[in-house]
């Protein structure tokens, strides 16, 4: 495949795309794929919604007030005239943002993408540490940060220009911003020019990036938004995903914005006040991890969401029992829905009538999906084997030998293991190293997790292989339960034995008061198979 020749001074993006026999297949096959060859993401989703519904329409909303789609054009504007004449950023510069979500976060996303520069959004929750793997990783010419988080970064090894907003700091991005004007030349970036930098969310403990096209940003609003979740200009989004992770980037900024809507930012809220900002700002789609829909269903606060239409779930599976549990609630049809860093968004999905409950769904129009052995082969429907996806997006790690272990054959493989039926749904088993053999069973560890789920008491639970000299593995399991609530293991071993195959019971159950996770969200199951095997150190 050959390139389109790039807008980017700075080739530094372009030089560390894996080889192109390592990329996976894409394909364009539904006709909204086609874009022009020069093409630059941030300015099709301002002007086009500007074009199509005017500058006044709400486009960003918090609790202190409302910008139009004309206000984040000239103030992204604004602040591209300080990023490229103040700094001196030049197209394929990368910038790592940092901070809640809030309108300076998404103009200033804006800004770097209309001066030709490559976001690089961090989840606000990163520390020192961490943001130095990124920015060895990454090379950005400069930080943006919101204030309150400046004082994290004096600790970078790593000397990089440091802007900060929002604060009483001495050169405040917001104070540059309003004396420049509101009109930039924006820079006529390539479709395949790489427009951002997405970390991985780090269920492994070691950094990846993943690097997406112009036009890949587009795709994803164009396939699972425009046939699944089927936006209207009227619907008002908010979730509460960070920006950082492509799962927030894809709910809260560019579906709403590629389809005229408006998007309430939240930078962080309880259950509780989740609900209330739903009720008062008349919210209808809502993006979210599995576990704080269950937790709004136990702050009771299932009225306040009368106004919702659409729920989106992903960043890990959705039990069954919490999809279940909120219809019964509230009467709304989560849309459960797997997507990736690597592919940028959901990639199989359903809604409405088309859901089947404890289903992912089907692949969203514009994507392949089947499922395939160890080498590389479909497995008939209803045999679990490894999830491959094909489509629009894929995988393209930054200058990382994982490349290839991602990538096979064309297919991306997700690190997933699944189950199709004759009908073309997916459904989810396990992540591959979730898998359990213990006497010679295979036991899905998600499974387990959901039959946890199922009891009253149980708020989140995770299930992993631990070390035993009989079974050579047993099933051990870390569960956090509700407040106040008191049970026994040896309840909730009888509890899992009546819901799935005895065999299948959690040997041991360690009850703890919070799970790792990753900023997104994520449980990583990866630090209590290191706890467990410390113990045994």
């Amino acid at each position: 495949m050959e390139l389109t020749p790039s807008a980017h001074v700075d080739s530094f993006c372009r030089d560390n795309l894996p080889a192109q026999a390592d990329w996976p297949e894409f394909r364009f096959e539904v006709p909204e794929l086609t874009y022009p060859a020069r093409l630059n993401c941030a300015v099709e989703l301002l002007r086009g919604s500007i074009d199509r519904f005017g500058p006044d329409r709400p486009c960003l909303v918090t609790d202190a007030g409302t910008w139009t789609y004309g206000d984040l054009a000239r103030r992204s504007d604004q602040v591209a005239h300080v990023l490229a004449g103040d700094f001196g950023l030049v197209p394929g510069n990368r910038v790592l943002l940092r901070g809640p979500n809030n309108p300076w976060l998404v103009a200033t996303w804006f800004a770097v993408l209309k001066a030709g520069g490559v976001p690089v959004t961090t989840m606000p929750l990163l520390r020192a540490r961490e943001i130095d793997d990124l920015v060895e990783l990454t090379r950005p010419s400069l930080i943006v940060t919101d204030h309150r988080f400046a004082a994290d970064l004096a600790a970078l090894e790593h000397d990089v220009p440091v802007l900060v907003y929002g604060g009483e700091y001495s050169g405040d991005l917001t104070a540059r911003a309003a004396g420049q004007s509101g009109e930039f030349a924006w820079v006529d970036t390539a479709a395949d020019d790489v427009a951002l930098l997405a970390p991985t969310s780090g269920t492994t403990g070691i950094p990846k990036a993943t690097m997406h096209f112009h036009r890949d940003v587009l795709a994803n609003a164009d396939t699972f938004g425009r046939y699944v979740l089927k936006p209207t200009q009227d619907d008002v989004f908010t979730g509460t995903p960070p920006i950082g992770f492509t799962f927030g980037l894809g709910g809260l900024v560019v579906f709403p914005l590629r389809f005229g809507a408006s998007t309430l930012l939240i930078e962080k809220a309880s259950p509780e006040e989740l609900a209330d900002a739903v009720e008062r700002h008349h919210v209808t789609v809502l993006f979210t991890a599995p576990t704080a829909y269950k937790a709004l269903l136990a702050s009771g606060k299932a009225g306040a969401l009368a106004k919702l239409r659409r729920c989106v779930s992903a960043g890990e599976h959705l039990p069954v029992a919490t999809w279940e549990e909120f219809e019964r609630a509230t009467g709304i049809r989560i849309i459960n829905g797997i997507g990736g860093t690597e592919m940028l968004h959901i990639f199989i999905a359903a809604a409405d009538d088309d859901i089947r409950p404890g289903s992912t769904g089907r692949a969203v129009p514009g994507f392949e999906a089947a499922v395939l052995d160890d080498a590389g082969n479909p497995v008939p429907d209803g045999t679990p084997g490894r999830l491959a996806v094909k489509g629009p997006t894929g995988c393209r790690y930054l200058a990382d030998p994982r490349q290839k272990t991602y990538v096979h054959n064309g297919w991306n493989i997700t690190g997933d293991t699944y189950v199709r039926d004759v009908d073309g749904y997916f459904w989810y088993q396990a992540r591959n190293d979730d898998m359990i053999v213990s006497s010679g069973y295979n036991i899905a560890g998600p499974e387990v997790e959901q039959a946890l789920l199922r009891h009253p008491d149980v708020l989140e639970a995770a299930v992993v292989g631990a070390p035993d000299p009989a079974r050579g593995t047993i099933v051990h399991a870390f569960v956090h339960l509700r407040p106040g609530a008191t049970v026994a293991a040896a309840a909730l071993q009888d509890f899992v034995k009546q819901a799935i195959a005895p065999y299948k019971y959690p040997r041991v159950i360690d009850f703890v008061t919070e799970l790792p996770k990753t900023p997104s969200g994520k449980i990583q199951h990866y630090r209590l198979r290191e706890m467990l095997a410390a113990r045994t150190r």
